[in-house]
């Protein structure tokens, strides 16, 4: 019976890992739909960005209640794994608090340690439910928060509780089962199986509850908790792909791959700056054709229609997005009314992609679905609200870029479509025909001065 235990928890291990590991594969591969984009450049900055912003939450602690909150669960996550990799261990051989006799008092101090920071968890995940849906704060009851994306939020911290909950439940039963044998109540074989390791400042205050009951109720109760542990551990590993919280392992590449170049500073697109090139040439032929290859060739599209036009890192960030809402919170556009709001951009990239791979997935390659990113999923009125101010990039904590994608599909508009706002066609077509943004002749340009 026990190596049927232990057949059946490495059938369930494997087939969870398997499973989230072929989901991963497909999102690198709809990542991988992007253009290819060098982020190579600067490596010792970049892991130092990454070390700061991802490893150290600096820019989470930016608003210090939520950034402070945010912390515990992120230590408390990364921490408590430490656990998560003993109960594999255990479930695999049948061993119990296997890495006991190896730490000695440390193995003491580490579950202590974890039931704290357990018990931390806990209670910051309350204080975010709270948050989200009895404090009604601003930036989680915005429009694209409806349906899915705010239920996501919630399914996610229940998780947490009863994650947390069965593990403090689980250590409560196990050091009563461990007490019943010091005092000789319990004698069989399997409570002995039970060693005495661990320390519990959290999990000794519920003991109590357990007084009374008999071996076998105990260790139902305990490996009952054990199992739902571990299972809703592997659960919330596969749930992490249809789920915001796939930041807690895209953050990482994301802020390595962020832009290094100043805020304000716009990437130049090859093709438009070689015709400005041409046109300033008075040797050049206008009616050479550009070599394949080269930067001069022409792209397909100048800018972005669809999320084949993006670059790999763009898309990188749709997946990455928290959904928080900071960069939404910081957007002008979106305090004074305007319809834009970056976090609506950044989901709406994601749920194209899924949507792309969804039909790569079912038809082995893509098939013209008639949709695309512009129009079917941002209009054009969110992406002309925009300032360029670049608020929302500063506020990301994990270094997300939607002004990037803002900015290429307000090209695609202008270069592919010629369809700039009226006030913009107007500017560029004095700046064409009189060298300024005003509609005065350039021998008038200076009748200010003569009045005064």
């Amino acid at each position: 019976m026990e190596y049927l235990s232990n057949l059946i928890f490495a059938v369930l291990l494997l087939g969870m890992v398997g499973f989230f590991a072929m989901n991963i594969r497909k999102m690198i591969r709809n990542i991988k739909l992007g253009k290819e984009v060098d982020r190579s450049d600067r490596k010792s900055e970049r892991w130092a960005q990454m070390a700061r912003i991802a490893l150290g939450q600096s820019k989470m602690v930016r608003r210090p209640i939520a950034g402070f909150l945010h912390v515990i669960v992120y230590v408390g996550f990364v921490i408590i794994n430490i656990e998560v990799l003993e109960i594999i261990i255990d479930g695999l051989t049948g061993q119990h608090r296997i890495f006991s006799p190896f730490l000695g008092p440390v193995y003491d101090i580490l579950i202590a340690t974890f039931e704290i920071l357990a018990f931390l968890v806990l209670v910051s995940v309350i204080v975010f439910l709270i948050r989200r849906n009895v404090l009604k704060i601003r930036r989680f009851l915005a429009r694209e928060l409806k349906g899915w994306p705010k239920d996501d939020a919630n399914y996610i911290l229940y998780f947490e509780v009863v994650l947390m909950g069965l593990f403090l439940t689980m250590n409560a039963t196990d050091l009563a089962i461990q007490q019943g044998v010091q005092a000789g109540t319990f004698t069989s074989e399997a409570a002995l199986h039970y060693v005495n390791a661990g320390s519990f400042p959290i999990s000794s205050w519920m003991t109590p509850w357990y007084s009374g009951l008999s071996f076998d109720t105990l260790h139902i109760i305990e490996r009952t908790c054990w199992w739902l542990h571990i299972a809703g551990i592997l659960i919330f590993l596969n749930y992490l792909y249809w789920s915001k919280h796939l930041h807690i392992m895209l953050a990482f590449p994301n802020v390595y791959l962020a832009k290094l170049t100043p805020k304000g500073q716009f990437t130049n697109m090859s093709a438009v700056t070689a015709e400005v090139k041409l046109m300033m040439d008075p040797d050049a032929d206008p009616f050479a054709a550009p070599e394949p290859g080269t930067e001069d060739e022409v792209p397909a599209s100048l800018g972005a229609n669809d999320i084949f036009d993006l670059n790999q890192v763009q898309l990188l960030n749709a997946y990455t997005c928290t959904e928080c809402g900071r960069c939404t919170d910081e957007c002008p556009a979106n305090i004074t009314g305007k319809l834009l709001s970056p976090r609506k951009i950044m989901m709406d990239t994601r749920d194209r992609l899924e949507e792309v791979g969804a039909i790569i997935n079912k038809e082995g390659k893509f098939i013209d679905d008639g949709k695309k990113l512009l129009n079917d999923y941002v209009s054009p009125e969110e992406l002309w609200a925009c300032t360029t101010c670049n608020a929302c990039v500063e506020a990301c904590p994990i270094g997300i870029d939607p002004l990037s994608i803002i900015m290429e599909m307000r090209r695609y508009l202008v270069l592919e479509n010629s369809a700039a706002p009226t006030e913009l066609n107007a500017m560029m077509g004095n700046i064409e025909n009189n060298g300024a943004p005003w509609p005065y002749n350039q021998m008038d340009r200076l009748n200010w001065a003569k009045e005064n």
